[in-house]
């Protein structure tokens, strides 16, 4: 049976401001969740009305990959559940590991534009401005591009070792990662 491994985002309903802070997360409330499964090769969308399938695929996986995963998504789905995501299911977060090793965190977009060459297509806010016109197709493609983006990156720095951020003025900057296949399942 292949190793899956589930890349993994969502988008929110609400912001922190509006559920009164970041200590809220779990009533952002989910609007699309996305996943990639390297066992089928396949994306999955998720409605909120789904969020529980979603759970279900993320605790079966042998390891989730995302970023600001830890912190963010799991904080945010456990207003679904009733158990502690980041004790029972197996992740890596790009953004710990990132941050651990330059001393700060970093955009996604920073490691996509000097890693890859691409910038992400919106924002967080554009998301949930989305989700409040109805626009439900345009969260799910920046969410399944996010999910790509952080897919490409992992996958990057599992093959070479090393990624590339754009610092704060905007020169490139190279950055080992200890991502290989027996580091990131023991994560």
């Amino acid at each position: 049976m292949p190793e899956d491994i589930v890349y993994f985002d969502l988008e929110t309903q609400r912001t922190a401001n509006d559920v009164g802070g970041w200590s809220n997360k779990d009533r952002m409330g989910m609007s699309v969740g996305v996943t990639f499964s390297t066992a089928t090769g396949e994306y999955r969308i998720y409605s909120e009305s789904r969020v529980d399938e979603l759970i279900k695929q993320l605790r079966r996986a042998d390891l989730v990959v995302g970023y600001n995963v830890i912190n963010f998504d799991f904080h945010v789905l456990m207003g679904y559940t009733s158990l502690d995501l980041p004790e029972f299911v197996p992740a890596l977060d790009l953004m710990v590991d990132v941050e651990a090793a330059i001393g700060h965190r970093l955009a996604l977009e920073s490691l996509a534009q000097g890693t890859l060459g691409i910038g992400k297509t919106a924002e967080g806010l554009d998301a949930i401005r989305w989700w409040r016109e109805g626009k439900i197709m345009e969260v799910a493609e920046y969410c399944c591009f996010d999910v790509k983006v952080t897919r490409m990156v992992h996958e990057h720095g599992v093959q070479s070792g090393e990624l590339f951020y754009l610092d704060r003025f905007a020169r490139r900057q190279r950055l080992a990662v200890p991502w290989g296949k027996a580091t990131a399942l023991a994560a």
